[in-house]
């Protein structure tokens, strides 16, 4: 098996965008869940998302969600995000909240719809321009509930005109990447439901137009690294959604359901060439703490992915190699096993020590009270959460 000194330049490049939106208050349908401290204003949960960084040194960028994190001045903000040690990231698009996009946006029947869609995505590029941005993420609620409701190839006609629209602007250095969700809001269809879909949409757009990938997304029993394979095989794999689930779009801590299935990801993602910064390919999280403190779930997040691509990285390939063109099917599983019960905590805690960063970053950020002081000066104001 590969030796894991052998693998700490590589590990060394890793680099786990947060979410803003995770450190605001979020729950299920039936209830959110205010927490004290939670953050009444983007700049609160770019403080906070820099503890992150600071304690584990994997998580140097912020995803905003707009309207959610809109500001006057977005070089201001950025400036802000420097000044606490980390950047400003991809730029997530929101058209399902508007009473307008009650029956779609990008796919709305109605050109009025779909231009107050194309322009909000519009206005995300301009912001990109302000902050560096290099992403424009799109998810979308468009769908459907009833069979008979809409004209199925009518919508997908529509978001393709509407996705050259927005597709058009972006600049030279600029992407689109599109991610996909099988069912909820919509029940009988979604418009983006699928990797083929999603695919399909961005693979006629052009270069700058990937594929995101919510690990959160699938149906039970998918073999989502086989999804990671082949967009990475057809050069369309943009960016991951890292989260967890057990029964639906959970979003959970990343691994916390699985972590064999973390493992087989992130072994295709490092075998594909999908890892690093050269790679193209953006690691970010897209999660909801409805009843864990935020920041530590961030962290123990970002903690998960850090020890499971080390052991994807363990794997002998060249064993493995060997025994599959020997037809050693146990030998073959063996060798991938074997990486994945190796036990590389010690290891990743001495490796942080020797870079100046806490052997236990989750023991060292309890350690400094931060939750009760963020506690104790957040008092009054709306904290954030979904809408806000």
């Amino acid at each position: 098996m590969t030796d894991f000194a052998s693998i700490t330049d590589q590990l060394a490049l890793q680099a786990i965008e947060l979410p803003s939106w995770a450190f605001g208050n979020s729950g299920t349908r039936f209830k959110v869940f205010g927490t004290p401290g939670t953050p009444r204003t983007v700049q609160e949960k770019l403080a906070d998302a820099a503890q992150v960084h600071a304690f584990t040194g994997l998580a140097p960028t912020v995803a905003l969600h707009i309207p959610w994190d809109k500001v006057d001045d977005y070089a201001a903000l950025a400036a802000y995000a420097r000044d606490l040690g980390v950047a400003l990231g991809t730029i997530n698009s929101n058209t399902f909240q508007d009473d307008a996009y009650k029956f779609g946006s990008l796919t709305h029947l109605d050109p009025a719809v779909r231009r107050k869609a194309i322009d909000h995505h519009l206005e995300c590029i301009d912001i990109m321009d302000a902050t560096g941005s290099r992403d424009l993420k799109i998810w979308l609620a468009d769908g459907s509930n009833y069979p008979g409701q809409a004209d199925l190839r009518g919508r997908q006609d529509r978001l393709a005109e509407s996705l050259q629209v927005i597709y058009d602007r972006l600049g030279p250095d600029q992407r689109l990447v599109l991610e996909y969700k099988f069912f909820e809001p919509a029940f009988y269809h979604t418009d983006v439901c699928d990797w083929g879909t999603s695919y399909a949409q961005v693979a006629a757009l052009g270069p700058k137009a990937m594929v995101c990938l919510d690990t959160g997304h699938h149906a039970p029993g998918t073999n989502i690294e086989f999804i990671v394979m082949q967009l990475l095989r057809l050069g369309k794999l943009g960016s991951f959604d890292f989260n967890s689930r057990f029964y639906a779009d959970d979003d959970l801590i990343v691994g916390a359901a699985d972590p064999f299935q973390l493992f087989r990801i992130l072994y295709e993602v490092v075998r594909g060439g999908g890892y690093g910064p050269d790679s193209g390919v953006a690691f970010m999280l897209d999660q909801c703490h409805n009843v864990e403190d935020k920041v530590p779930g961030q962290i123990r997040s970002v903690l998960n992915v850090q020890e499971m691509t080390a052991k994807a990285m363990l794997v002998d390939t060249d064993a493995l190699a060997a025994a599959q063109e020997a037809g050693d099917v146990l030998g073959a599983n063996g060798v991938f096993m074997d990486a994945f019960y190796t036990d590389v905590r010690a290891d990743l805690a001495d490796w942080r020590e020797s870079r100046g960063l806490p052997a236990d970053p989750m023991a060292a950020f309890a350690a400094t009270g931060y939750l009760g002081r963020i506690a104790a000066e957040r008092v009054g104001g709306t904290q954030a959460g979904w809408g806000a």
